[in-house]
């Protein structure tokens, strides 16, 4: 399969981004001066992302609201124009389709929705089949809007010098529309990286013009804007506990296993709301844990998760290095009876089995909370 490009594929080549395969595009897992550097420039000054080969699908129209809704698992009728919220996208099973964000747009008619890059096309027609019958457009605008992250506790003092003051009157979860270097922009008061921060949509053909304009502009006030790569956002993104499609979400497991109840309106109907609350009545068959390394060793995705005693009790969802605790670390999921923090656990890496203790959630609670 051929792999897609961002538009600023160029720019990370001569810009000493090492390039991996990821969801089907080829894009920048750390440039020169490393992950650790990368996550550390985030939670102390600011970064940008490049995450163009996320997905923006538009609906729009007359039902556009009300069909929305049944939809996705949140309240969207609670969602004033500009106002945006993370939400799921279930199966009538239960089970996670998508993760997602929903932006209302400014006119309070129609709705753009986020999805992740190896969901694009899946979750596109899902919608549409949804759709049919109804008073509704939908359309993928993913190739002619682009997007990027810009996070960290410096990020909105950049963004405020850009648009004198304007960004950092943006509340959290809710957006509005500016101009940077002469390119229209919708600024999205959101992240994924538990920083203060912007997510930023704007014309494709203009991808680099705002990316090197936000990189100078901090260079000129005095405040370094390193890109980062996936390696760093992936630790960015676990320490503040949120989760990654294809590693604590898929189409098995519901959000309650997920712990994302919270992201749930039960008060409203929404596909797949009947089998996840059959599921917490009856009793959760897994649930996912973050743990700690005790003895020596990397966990990665897959890797077997063992009672004390030996007997398999789950997996490991993600496995990494987390720089905020400097410990190796994961979200598994296990049985609920061995999900109690504090309980201790042995993840089996090759042929050694390698102690580890349930922890608390999350390891680094948002600047923004």
């Amino acid at each position: 399969m051929d792999l897609k490009r961002t538009r600023l594929y160029d720019w990370h080549q001569k810009n000493d981004a090492t390039i991996v395969p990821f969801a089907g595009w080829e894009l920048p897992i750390q440039y020169a001066p490393g992950p650790i550097a990368e996550h550390k420039a985030v939670r102390e000054t600011a970064g940008l992302f490049d995450i163009d080969h996320m997905g923006q699908i538009l609906v729009e129209g007359e039902e556009a609201t009300d069909f929305l809704n049944y939809l996705v698992t949140a309240d969207l009728t609670k969602l004033e124009p500009w106002n945006s919220t993370y939400s799921l996208m279930c199966l009538p099973s239960g089970g996670v389709i998508d993760d997602l964000f929903v932006y209302r747009k400014g006119d309070g008619k129609g709705w753009m929705v986020v999805v992740n890059a190896s969901n694009l096309e899946k979750d596109y027609q899902w919608i549409l089949k949804q759709s049919e019958g109804k008073k509704v457009s939908v359309t993928d605008i993913s190739e002619e809007t682009y997007m990027i992250a810009f996070q960290g506790p410096k990020a909105i003092e950049v963004m405020d010098s850009l648009t004198d003051g304007r960004t950092g009157k943006i509340e959290r979860f809710s957006s509005g529309e500016d101009n940077l270097f002469g390119v229209k922009v919708l600024i999205g008061r959101t992240g994924y990286t538990g920083e203060d921060g912007v997510e930023l949509f704007y014309p494709a053909d203009q991808a680099e013009k705002v990316w090197q304009g936000i990189i100078d502009h901090g260079k000129e006030i005095g405040i370094e804007v390193l890109p980062i790569g996936l390696a760093a956002r992936d630790s960015l993104r676990f320490e503040p506990g949120f989760p990654l499609y294809g590693h604590e979400l898929n189409e098995e497991k519901t959000p309650a296993e997920g712990l994302l109840k919270w992201a749930c309106a039960f008060d409203k109907d929404f596909i797949g709301k009947d089998a996840i609350v059959k599921q917490i009545d009856e009793g959760l068959p897994s649930k996912l844990i973050s743990f700690e390394l005790t003895d020596k060793g990397v966990p990665r995705e897959e890797y077997t998760v063992l009672s004390p005693e030996g007997e398999e009790i789950g997996y490991v969802a993600t496995g990494l290095y987390a720089p905020w605790v400097d410990k190796y670390c994961g979200n598994a999921y296990v049985k609920p009876e061995f999900a109690k923090v504090g309980t201790e656990i042995l993840i089996q890496i090759r042929k050694k089995t390698k102690k580890a203790v349930v922890i608390k959630r999350p390891l680094y609670r948002p600047s923004y909370r």
